[in-house]
């Protein structure tokens, strides 16, 4: 067996009239991520940590922004392609870490249910965590007018 790690992180800024989707889930809030898909900034960083753990490239590279059929696509579906290529090659997700930065809304109240989702999605029953982090009113995402998601990812070859 062999062991990669990979490492995803993601930026993107809040616009008014799109929902707010994190992790899989729409979270209550007056904005959301602007972006080709729906700009699921957590579920973006988990893709590329996936990607950059088999050696696969980037979400730019496999999904890029000027194809229409992306256009507004869940990311979830990004995330399951991204599984789909995994289990092709021989890859098992092993474990994800991951943390979403923004100073609102609050993501505690919806991070099982991020962590559920992403979970079955993965095909793992246990090893996903999200947490969240503010920037104490700096930066970008202090201002309130994005957010940022790093991810780390673990992945098994038999």
């Amino acid at each position: 067996m062999s062991f990669r790690v990979g490492f995803g992180f993601d930026v993107h800024r809040l616009t008014e009239g799109r929902p707010l989707m994190l992790g899989g889930v729409e979270i209550p809030f007056r904005r959301g991520l602007a972006g080709h898909s729906d700009a699921d900034v957590l579920l973006h960083a988990i893709c590329d940590a996936l990607l950059g753990a088999m050696g696969e490239g980037d979400i730019g590279q496999l999904f890029p922004n000027h194809d229409p059929k992306y256009k507004n696509i869940p990311s979830i579906q990004l995330l399951e392609e991204v599984v789909r290529i995994a289990r092709e090659k021989g890859w098992r997700v092993v474990n994800v870490d991951s943390t979403v930065v923004a100073e609102a809304p609050k993501i505690a109240p919806h991070h099982e249910e991020m962590e559920r989702r992403i979970a079955k999605t993965l095909g793992v029953s246990e090893g996903v965590s999200v947490k969240a982090t503010t920037t104490e009113g700096l930066g970008f995402t202090g201002r309130g007018e994005g957010m940022a998601a790093y991810a780390v990812a673990m992945m098994e070859r038999a």
